[in-house]
């Protein structure tokens, strides 16, 4: 009888033993799988530290930047052929991205950076920000760096930022990093990249860089509200609701490409269709007769005196001050800017940067900013 009660006893701890076994491994596995989902959406990226002596040039120390290497004439040693952004920081110093690569100016004079994507290649430099912390952001096309002051910390993630993969970039008032890509938008926390999914829009046949999933720039209006210039049309993001303004709200186009919020709280959108005002619930053309329908806006600034700055058809310029157009008008056999990006600095001067270099307008003129200045 005892023997028989042992079996049982033995039986039974065996049958308990292989219970046990069974449901560890089931909520071993349960674990790997929420980890697996919970992790599935972020990108983690390669990290490179470098110091900046070690990738610091001194202009004077490199080759002449032509416009045009087949024109004869004279062109100034320009900060580069093709400047994407200009920005100046908190300490007064100014930083150029570049089509070559980015650099700076400060009292010392002007430092390139020879900066290096996953592969190896140079890069193109398309925005410059600075964080409340005072370090200085730069996003190019294969990466994003982030420069201390004495280090440039670089993160590269092969599936999101490919070669010319980024285009914008916004730090917002709480300290996420926005990153807009020709793969979508997604957040930087300082460790993953995360993504914010957005509905895919179209291909633009009429731009040498378009996917359906391209984020032109993003803003964050005084509300806290974030902003996407889309190939799909404008959104907007509250925070818990995505909201989409397209062609069909009257937009007349949903090839997006810039948004801002005016003093006034309106916002203003460029588009391959001209420019227009939303004052949240409806739409007016302010470009239709100046320019008819089929004409494209690019880039667009609000300067500290309430004038709208914009560029159309590429290289045409005009402001803007309550219902009357001007047309910067630009000598003939001066270089023609085409501009990429308008900017005020802290002496309230406007900065026009894009193709054949950065200017200035000053006195109802361009100022050609070479490496020798003025500055």
């Amino acid at each position: 009888m005892k023997s028989i009660m042992r079996n049982k006893q033995l039986h039974y701890l065996i049958l308990k033993s292989f219970f046990l076994s069974i449901c560890l491994l089931f909520i071993t596995s349960c674990a790997g799988q929420i980890e697996k989902n919970a992790t599935s959406l972020k990108f983690i990226p390669e990290q490179t530290k470098i110091h900046a002596d070690s990738i610091s040039l001194k202009a004077e120390t490199l080759p002449e930047f032509r416009v045009d290497v087949h024109d004869q004439d004279y062109q100034g040693n320009q900060i580069s052929g093709v400047v994407r952004t200009v920005f100046q920081d908190r300490k007064g110093n100014f930083w150029f991205g570049t089509q070559s690569g980015l650099c700076r100016k400060d009292k010392n004079g002007l430092v390139y950076f020879d900066l290096k994507n996953r592969i190896g290649q140079g890069v193109t430099v398309h925005v410059i920000l600075e964080d409340k912390t005072g370090a200085i952001w730069i996003g190019y096309g294969g990466g994003i760096a982030k420069y201390d002051g004495t280090y440039f910390t670089n993160y590269h993630e092969k599936d999101i930022l490919t070669t010319g993969g980024l285009w914008s970039m916004l730090m917002d008032s709480k300290g996420t990093l926005w990153i807009g890509t020709t793969q979508g938008v997604f957040t930087f926390d300082g460790k993953v990249f995360t993504p914010f999914e957005i509905p895919e829009g179209k291909v633009n046949p009429n731009f040498g860089v378009s996917t359906t999933k391209m984020i032109h720039s993003i803003t964050e209006d005084s509300k806290g509200n974030m902003w996407f210039a889309t190939n799909g049309g404008a959104y907007s993001f509250d925070g818990k609701t995505l909201t989409n303004i397209s062609a069909k709200e009257q937009l007349l186009s949903n090839f997006v490409n810039q948004i801002i919020e005016r003093a006034d709280g309106t916002y203003w959108i460029s588009t391959v269709n001209g420019l227009f005002l939303y004052d949240g619930t409806t739409f007016k053309s302010i470009t239709e007769k100046l320019l008819g329908k089929d004409e494209g806006v690019g880039c667009i600034f609000e300067d500290k005196t309430g004038t709208i700055w914009f560029t159309a058809n590429k290289r045409d310029i005009y402001s803007y001050k309550g219902e009357t157009f001007n047309k910067i008008q630009i000598k003939e056999g001066d270089f023609r800017p085409f501009p990429f990006q308008i900017y005020q600095d802290q002496q309230e001067r406007l900065w026009f940067v894009g193709f054949k270099g950065a200017y200035r307008f000053e006195n109802n003129a361009f100022v050609n900013v070479t490496r020798n200045g003025p500055w």
